[in-house]
């Protein structure tokens, strides 16, 4: 399982292997039960948000477009990481993971946290046309548009992730194959590098860094018209309707953003320090994202309950894509 370098004292390793989670030892099948029923709740809300946008002809608006991009990604997301922790909790042999299958997680994980990234950045804009230029709306947020601001968020994910899966493989791995980590992230392999590290960490800082604040400080510009216009609003119910459709959004950008600014504005760290933060927005965010956009959002409950057959009564779409 070692491949050999043009360097005869030098080898290559074919395989990491992933600590995993702390504490998770000492009763694996409860663990493996815990992950089973977030992984299992997580597939299953964000599917059927998936599912209630694309079936009920109400929720043709932009909001809920991106809002099925957004569960489609939470699942994808929980579904690189959450089945080979429970795999690892079964088996030692679950814990091993080959070189290029490292690769790979690394880099589908990165290529859905960023896209979701960008996504949340989108979806802030859409609240500021929404509330700042309600006139302007319809014809600013069309069917083409939508389409084309959530394939933009994509393609910079998919090319975002390439550059640093490329950066962080292109380094030697000739000797040590434990993974501090409970799956392949950049910090915690690039730990292993039989070479300097210096230009990855750099990179990884300055792009994730500007990547994360852009997307932020775009966000924030966006709420800081919202707040202003949602202000000017007269009555106290047009002020809580308007807060309303951005409470949810705002929610989900928190749980988001706060984590990873505990594990990549410090590379060199390692630890159950790092690993509580990475647990919560790799495996627990995913799972409350559904239910934060469900419970507080009348539009979709109405909806689910049409889907699941317990409400027959029809509402009115006023949707500009519909």
């Amino acid at each position: 399982m070692i491949r050999e370098t043009e360097d005869p004292n030098q080898t290559v390793v074919d395989f990491f292997f992933l600590e995993g989670l702390r504490y998770t030892a000492e009763h694996p099948s409860l663990f493996f039960l815990l992950f089973l029923l977030i992984y299992s709740i997580t597939v299953t809300g964000n599917l059927l948000i998936l599912i209630t946008v694309g079936s009920d002809p109400h929720l043709c608006s932009p909001v809920y477009h991106f809002l099925a991009h957004l569960s489609f990604l939470d699942a994808c997301l929980s579904t690189v990481t959450v089945p080979k922790v429970m795999v690892g909790l079964l088996t030692p042999d679950g814990k091993v993971i080959s070189f290029e299958g490292c690769a790979i997680q690394l880099y589908c994980f990165h290529f859905l946290a960023s896209t979701e990234c960008f996504l949340y950045t989108v979806m802030a804009y859409d609240r500021y046309l929404a509330i700042c230029r309600p006139l302007h709306y319809p014809v600013a947020m069309n069917r083409r548009m939508c389409s084309g601001l959530a394939g933009i968020t994509w393609t910079m994910g998919a090319v975002h992730s390439a550059l640093h899966t490329c950066l962080t493989f292109r380094l030697l791995y000739c000797g040590p194959r434990h993974i501090a980590y409970f799956f392949c992230d950049i910090p915690p392999v690039l730990k292993l590098a039989c070479a300097d590290t210096t230009v990855n960490e750099l990179v990884m800082l300055a792009n994730i860094g500007i990547v994360a604040a852009g997307c932020l400080f775009l966000i924030v510009i966006s709420y800081g018209f919202i707040a202003a216009a949602v202000l000017r609003i007269r009555t106290a119910e047009g002020r809580k309707r308007a807060f309303s459709t951005c409470t949810s959004h705002l929610t989900v950008v928190l749980l988001y953003y706060l984590p990873p600014v505990c594990i990549y504005l410090q590379p060199r760290s390692s630890g159950a320090g790092v690993r509580a933060p990475a647990v919560f927005y790799t495996i627990v965010t995913p799972m409350l994202n559904p239910f934060i956009y469900t419970l507080r959002n009348t539009e979709v409950k109405q909806a689910l309950r049409r889907l699941l057959g317990q409400d027959s009564r029809d509402s009115p779409a006023g949707s500009p894509l519909c």
